[in-house]
């Protein structure tokens, strides 16, 4: 069966909702190190899960690392992916606070969801977050705090494990540190007590992203350009560009949709397109006016029409 980057699954709520894909990065900054010890790798990865099922979204595969984080996760729109990065940002730091004592951890952390708008983008990606464990000196199949374990097995996980529904309210609060329910759910941990991506991450589909061929899978990751993928999925959207860059960026994007460089898209093409660009990189409506070649009031409009409906690249 061929890939579908966009379809349909049934979200943590029960509703069975068209889905598309966004990464997700968690980022310190230099003088930060979010996570010291196992306790908070482990609680970084839990809360990432927590969060997830508090706004409704799936996780397809994860990593969690000394200053940062990455997941890529199934949402029904960005204002969901965006609901999703607030609450592990939020949640995180709060943990984070109470544990070291240390105030104004948010000034410190960003949170950015962009969706992958394209099979090669949703592949490389993907194959670029299991691949992060190289950066702890770890390969990466030895990695502890990655879903990377979780993919291609099939969804099984081998015996002396215990059900995260079947804590009791106590253990529930010392493991997952949350007061929510888990009643019902399939996670899984193991005999560390640490929860097995197998029974948390969609792995069904980076299988099918890979044509269900994990060789596929692990020539990816050992051919996906990291530097590349940083700028693109951790950089861009946080660094503001000049308007030579943000132009050439935006071109790079406009080709890809509609095989043509924006200045030549009629209107209501760059009406598409204007969105996704607002919330991939750190811009402004005067700089889009300028990139886009239209009147800044025209992008605020545009703008404030694709919060409600944020993914109308779709239908290409």
């Amino acid at each position: 069966m061929a890939f579908e980057r966009i379809c349909f699954r049934r979200l943590p709520d029960g509703s069975f909702r068209k889905v598309y894909p966004f990464h997700v990065s968690l980022e310190g900054m230099a003088e930060l190190a979010l996570c010291r010890d196992d306790e908070d790798y482990d609680v970084m990865v839990k809360y990432l899960f927590v969060c997830a099922r508090r706004k409704n979204v799936l996780v397809v595969i994860y990593i969690a690392m000394s200053n940062h984080g990455h997941a890529t996760i199934l949402a029904t729109g960005q204002e969901e992916a965006d609901a999703f990065k607030v609450e592990w940002l939020r949640m995180y730091s709060q943990y984070f606070s109470h544990k070291y004592r240390q105030k104004r951890v948010l000034r410190h952390t960003s949170a950015v969801a962009l969706y992958l708008d394209s099979d090669w983008y949703v592949r490389n990606t993907l194959a670029y977050v299991p691949k992060n464990a190289l950066d702890a000196l770890s390969r990466v199949e030895d990695y502890r705090w990655s879903g990377y374990r979780g993919m291609f097995c099939g969804g099984k996980v081998s015996g002396g494990f215990r059900s995260a529904g079947t804590l009791k309210r106590r253990e529930k609060e010392a493991c997952f540190h949350t007061h929510d329910s888990l009643k019902g759910l399939p996670w899984i941990l193991n005999a560390d007590g640490e929860l097995e991506p197998a029974s948390a991450c969609d792995h069904e589909y980076l299988e099918s992203a890979f044509n269900n061929d994990q060789a596929y899978f692990l020539r990816i990751i050992g051919t996906v350009n990291m530097a590349e993928m940083h700028q693109k999925l951790v950089d861009n959207p946080r660094r503001r560009q000049n308007d030579t860059e943000m132009i050439k960026a935006i071109d790079s994007v406009s080709k890809g949709w509609f095989n043509s460089p924006v200045l030549d898209l009629p209107r209501e093409k760059k009406a598409r397109l204007l969105p996704y660009i607002y919330r991939s990189y750190r811009t402004s409506v005067a700089q889009l006016a300028r990139c886009f070649n239209l009147e800044p009031g025209t992008v605020a409009r545009m703008v404030g029409r694709s919060r409600r409906k944020p993914h109308k690249e779709t239908a290409e």
